[in-house]
């Protein structure tokens, strides 16, 4: 078991210093001089080069990239090009707004997912079951910002229930929360129902039933467990691509998250921030994928038993 977790761990971490040199190539890559962006085609160049000078810009390559990861792993998070000043608190408390954001509608959504899904799986060929499953599909097609966008048509402006953007309140958070959950929460059912129905269908499960186990019993004290290792894994999926939906549910809420720091930089060709805020997510994405496989070495049995 410690083997495999070693495992897992390693490769955690080579993927995030891959992902570092390859964030960092990319936006080097992008044309032109950072430091004249930032201050402006009028920019005298002495203040080019000033400005370059105390970001560290006109080091060499390998030279910035190392002050940057070694800023990275020391909680030195750099300096803003288009504001100037460290931005190392602010990114902390946006990711605390985007992890906050992200982690509720994901236990929204497996909260809705879960019973739904084996509902369905055990209700198909039913009226009822149809109708689930039909809602569910819908669900799947309609993008999050465009549910964001009909809940403030109706809870906001219509029926004046609920703030429009915003956040800091239990308040402000029902709407983002219920747009990024409302899909996710669809896409869910459709996997634990199928994976419900699929391990229903195996043999053990005739076996327990012929014994006289109720169908309710050899349920929840094995299918499910059985069922859980897939979509163990397509949760994993689903919350890093709800970092990317919630980059424009935050627009759409006007939430001041990593989304809406993300986008604002890019807009202002802030480098020091885009790479650094673009490092977080994907770090964010990482650790979900690790917390997945070493989960997967936790619930499967025949994982434990190799290693």
């Amino acid at each position: 078991m410690i083997r495999t977790i070693g495992k897992h761990i390693l490769r955690f971490v080579l993927l995030l210093a891959a992902a570092s040199v390859v964030i960092f190539a990319l936006l080097r890559a992008v044309p032109g001089d950072p430091a004249r962006v930032a201050l402006g085609v009028s920019a005298t160049e002495e203040a080019v080069a000033e400005l370059s000078a105390r970001l560290g810009l006109d080091q060499p390559l390998p030279v910035q990239y190392f002050d940057w990861v070694s800023g990275l792993l020391t909680g030195d998070f750099g300096i803003s090009m288009a504001s100037g000043k460290d931005i190392t608190d602010t990114v902390l408390e946006r990711a605390g707004v985007s992890l906050t954001l992200t982690l509720v509608a994901m236990a929204v959504s497996l909260a809705v997912a879960v019973p739904v899904g084996v509902y369905l799986a055990r209700r198909t060929h039913s009226p009822d079951g149809v109708l689930v499953g039909a809602l569910s599909q819908v669900g799947i097609i309609v993008p999050s910002f465009l549910v964001g966008i009909a809940l403030v048509a109706l809870f906001s402006v219509r029926l004046g229930w609920l703030p429009a953007n915003g956040w800091g309140t239990p308040a402000h958070a029902v709407l983002p929360v219920a747009s990024l959950a409302l899909v996710q929460a669809s896409i869910l059912t459709r996997y634990v129902a199928t994976s419900v129905r699929e391990e229903m269908s195996a043999d053990y499960v005739r076996t327990g039933r012929s014994l006289g186990a109720s169908i309710g019993n050899v349920l929840f004290t094995s299918a499910l467990r059985n069922a859980a290792l897939p979509v163990i894994t397509v949760v994993g999926v689903q919350l890093a691509s709800l970092v990317v939906g919630a980059v424009v549910i935050e627009r759409v809420f006007t939430i001041p998250g990593l989304g809406t720091m993300l986008l604002d930089a890019v807009g202002n060709r802030d480098l020091a921030t885009v790479q650094t805020v673009m490092m977080v997510i994907v770090a964010f994405t990482l650790v979900v994928n690790l917390i997945v496989d070493l989960t997967y070495a936790v619930v499967d049995p025949r994982i434990r038993r190799q290693a």
